[in-house]
């Protein structure tokens, strides 16, 4: 089983393009859970909409789930997204997170839990050019973007 944790934060088209990036190299995830800041709730339907097209179009339907941490609330969105990871992990899921679109409250309440539970995959696209941010992510030529994995190539050992 495979899950995707993503965060959407002000660009819901980094975090779309991350996804679509992502599962164009291979990676279909069972389960999608979204985290986002109650300042951008208005965005969470079209993007839901667009994780779900985007999956159909490559032949797979996971579960989409979402949870709102109030703007800022760093400790929240530690717990919240702490919880989950120890979950997921207990229950043997392959972990992917991307931390494209997320802002720094939730981005750092995930990265603290990411390392020393060895997810699978932590993922960001990068662009070279912002002018083309704004823009479906095949419509963003491909000497300007790279999806970095900062777990790629990490073997963690125990101290």
């Amino acid at each position: 089983m495979r899950a995707y944790i993503t965060m959407l934060g002000r660009s819901t088209w980094a975090l779309v393009n991350t996804y679509y990036a992502v599962v164009m190299n291979g990676y279909r995830p069972d389960k999608i859970y979204i985290f986002l800041e109650n300042t951008h709730e208005g965005k969470l339907p079209q993007t839901v909409e667009a994780l779900k097209i985007i999956s159909e179009a490559y032949g797979f339907s996971p579960k989409i789930y979402w949870e709102i941490i109030e703007e800022d609330n760093f400790l929240e969105a530690d717990e919240k997204i702490g919880t989950l990871l120890k979950t997921l992990k207990e229950n043997k899921y392959e972990i992917a997170m991307d931390i494209t679109s997320g802002k720094k409250a939730l981005v750092v309440g995930a990265a603290i839990h990411a390392l020393p539970l060895e997810i699978e995959h932590l993922f960001y696209l990068s662009l070279q050019d912002i002018e083309h941010s704004n823009r479906p992510y095949m419509m963003i030529p491909l000497h300007v973007q790279r999806l970095k994995d900062f777990m790629e190539g990490r073997r963690w050992r125990k101290l």
